[in-house]
């Protein structure tokens, strides 16, 4: 039996219990955890604002080591230690044919099918986003799990599976910083913070972050922030100041609001680029006038999962983990076990902190 923090239904408390988790069928692993982040999208699927069935057991930004494969699985082996890709493309469905393998129709099959069961009453139980990382062992798909490059410690190698690629595909990928670009970033939790890092390491210049918590400015300039603004009245007017005058030419958006978005598209210059990486409800509804579409010629997009290529992208990553250039601990303000992920969630809320990761 393992423990995890299971959601018995949307809205409810979690409880940390016992569960029977199965070994590994056909194209499956089972993992053991050495740790799993605490990310908004976790709070999102608890409330509903993401759907999930329940009950079920979230998280899905993790890593650890393979115990157990179940047939035909030949991309890993017991012993090996790997990070959970939560979004895994199938390869041949419309969007992998166009080379968009983070649009995949198929990713994310595996969340719609018990998994597991409650050890107290066999209650049948869901995997969140079809990895459920807060656990101490689970069982995905073969392609959910993606060998850890050399030179990254397998705990803080948790952050890679979502917080650092979408971060970093939302600097390199989606808004395609160059050297030399100013970049305003909205929102430094998990996300912000490697999305911070990332335009540091892409030599952006100035590099505004932009927070309702005053305490979040260490946090930030740690980062790679040159600059801190605390978000209000007036926030785009200061970054416009900020960036000589004209408004940032990238602004990523981490929040998911309405009026944080609205305000990152008036911070950005005309003909620069509004990335939105924050995952809002259904009632943020974000206006713009046609003039000012016209006018200002700015680009406005969403971004899935950094719109990144896992397989591709972590040996970048690494790369610049293992030189020093990006540093996952700075990412987590709190070391916390499964007891702590409700405070986790609220500390989320409250806007508090950067990333909380559960260590097993």
């Amino acid at each position: 039996m393992v423990r995890a923090a299971v959601l018995p239904a949307v809205n409810a408390p979690l409880q940390v219990t016992e569960i029977d988790l199965p070994e590994p069928g056909p194209g499956q692993v089972r993992i053991r955890l050495a740790a799993a982040g605490v990310c908004h999208s976790d709070l999102s699927l608890s409330n509903g604002t993401l759907r999930q069935p329940a009950p079920a057991v979230l998280g899905h930004e993790g890593a650890g080591t393979v115990t157990a494969v179940g047939p035909d699985v030949t991309t890993v082996a017991p012993g090996d230690q790997v990070v959970l890709n939560w979004a895994p493309s199938c390869g041949d469905c419309h969007f992998c044919g166009l080379a968009e393998p983070w649009l995949c129709a198929h990713a994310g099959l595996a969340a719609n099918a018990p998994y597991a069961k409650r050890a107290d009453d066999a209650t049948e139980l869901y995997p969140g986003l079809g990895t459920a990382a807060f656990a101490e062992e689970t069982v995905v798909p073969a392609l959910a799990a993606l060998p850890l490059p050399d030179g990254v410690p397998l705990t803080d190698a948790a952050l890679l599976g979502c917080a650092v690629l979408t971060g970093w595909g939302a600097v390199h990928h989606s808004a395609r910083v160059r050297a030399g670009e100013s970049v305003a970033v909205f929102g430094v939790g998990g996300v912000g913070l490697a999305t911070l890092q990332a335009a540091r390491i892409a030599g952006a210049g100035p590099i505004v972050a932009v927070d309702v918590s005053p305490e979040k400015e260490e946090l930030a300039r740690a980062a790679g922030a040159t600059e801190f603004v605390v978000a209000g009245d007036g926030t785009a007017k200061r970054i416009r100041k900020l960036t000589g005058g004209v408004g940032a030419d990238v602004a990523v958006e981490c929040v998911g609001r309405a009026d944080t978005i609205r305000t990152a598209w008036s911070s950005t210059r005309r003909g620069g680029r509004t990335t939105v990486v924050g995952i809002g409800g259904q009632d943020q509804q974000v206006t713009f006038s046609a003039l000012e579409l016209f006018y200002f010629g700015r680009t406005l997009s969403g971004c899935v999962y950094g719109n990144s290529d896992p397989a591709r992208d972590l040996p970048v990553i690494a790369g610049h983990v293992r030189s020093g250039a990006l540093d996952l601990s700075a990412l987590v303000t709190d070391r916390i076990g499964l007891d702590g992920i409700p405070a986790a969630f609220d500390a989320m809320l409250a806007g508090k902190g950067g990333r909380a990761l559960v260590v097993f």
